[in-house]
């Protein structure tokens, strides 16, 4: 890892809200395309997907969606599901952070698309009774847009009319449907 990651990672960690936040950008935004340094940070992030402080948990989550097309180890295969149980975080905006990241996995592959798919899928079936369930399947059918207008896969559009077409509430299916066609367009 070159000094420059390192001194971001660094700085993420930062008391100065700031420059923590600076930090956060810019590694978003590096590992947004592969990158040589997934692996020095990779076990760390794993660890910190079930970390007591729930930002370190969503910003894990967030940097191991990025980091899925850094990956030719295929560790994602074996370390999906800890990511994955992030979307169920007690934490409102951390599982949020998650759902609304997780996407980025299915860039990786065709493989991934049915990992990231099948996740999405069981978190939008599972919510109901939920205190937030209607935000989280907007945040389902969200990310699974993401995803559609990311990789060239016609299945992912049925998948998600499948999902909005199980939805009982007319007014959340609406409000599906508008997050669907603002995020795949």
């Amino acid at each position: 890892m070159n000094r420059r990651v390192k001194d971001l990672f660094a700085a993420r960690e930062s008391s100065d809200r700031d420059s923590a936040y600076q930090a956060f950008v810019e590694l978003m935004t590096l590992a947004e395309k592969p990158v040589r340094w997934s692996y020095d940070v990779w076990d760390q992030m794993v660890s910190d997907l079930s970390h007591e402080d729930g930002h370190k948990r969503a910003f894990a989550a967030q940097m191991l969606a990025r980091l899925a097309r850094s990956d030719p180890e295929d560790r994602m295969l074996r370390d999906f599901p800890a990511l994955a149980a992030v979307m169920k975080d007690e934490k409102t905006v951390t599982a949020r952070h998650t759902l609304q990241s997780i996407w980025r996995v299915g860039r990786a592959g065709p493989d991934r698309v049915t990992l990231v798919l099948d996740a999405l899928a069981k978190r939008f079936r599972e919510c109901p009774g939920e205190k937030n369930a209607s935000l989280v399947r907007t945040d389902v059918i969200t990310s699974v847009g993401h995803l559609s207008r990311a990789v060239d896969d016609p299945s992912i559009e049925a998948r998600a009319e499948a999902l909005m077409a199980s939805e009982k509430d007319a007014k959340a299916q609406g409000k599906q449907r508008a997050c669907w066609k603002k995020a795949a367009a």
